[in-house]
């Protein structure tokens, strides 16, 4: 399947955490549950620089997530694709997953970029080109 369409674009909204892959040095896969906020076709992780899974990133250019809802019968799908840490203009971004941790209604306000800096925090951008594993959507 190939990119995202109207149905996983509500799909990745309505939902707030799923499993970032990337690739370890060895080749071998790496896994993390993650909070995560889409702007556009892209996917947003905010992660510290020194994590293993923005070094991942960095590294190979790639990463997927797969999302998962929490009724049944479970819809779920991945999706992956180029890979990318972010430094500058991540304020808001960040702001956003946190408000998706803390679960309230309004993102806290922004930081800035230097002040993320600071606190080791990026943003780990997936650009989704492939769409795969998609079950129980309904059509």
């Amino acid at each position: 399947m190939g990119g995202l369409t109207d149905q996983l674009r509500e799909f990745l909204d309505a939902h707030r955490v799923g499993v970032l892959a990337t690739a370890s040095k060895a080749g071998k896969p790496r896994q993390s549950v993650v909070y995560y906020v889409r702007d556009a076709d892209r996917l947003l992780i905010s992660t510290m620089s020194e994590r293993l899974k923005a070094k991942d990133a960095r590294r190979t250019g790639w990463a997927s997530l797969s999302v998962r809802a929490d009724e049944q019968p479970y819809p779920s799908a991945t999706f992956s694709g180029p890979a990318e840490i972010l430094t500058e203009n991540i304020g808001q971004p960040t702001a956003r997953v946190m408000q998706q941790i803390a679960d309230v209604d309004e993102p806290p306000d922004p930081l800035s970029d230097e002040a993320l800096a600071e606190i080791d925090r990026v943003i780990l951008a997936i650009s989704v080109d492939r769409v795969s594993a998609v079950t129980h959507m309904g059509e």
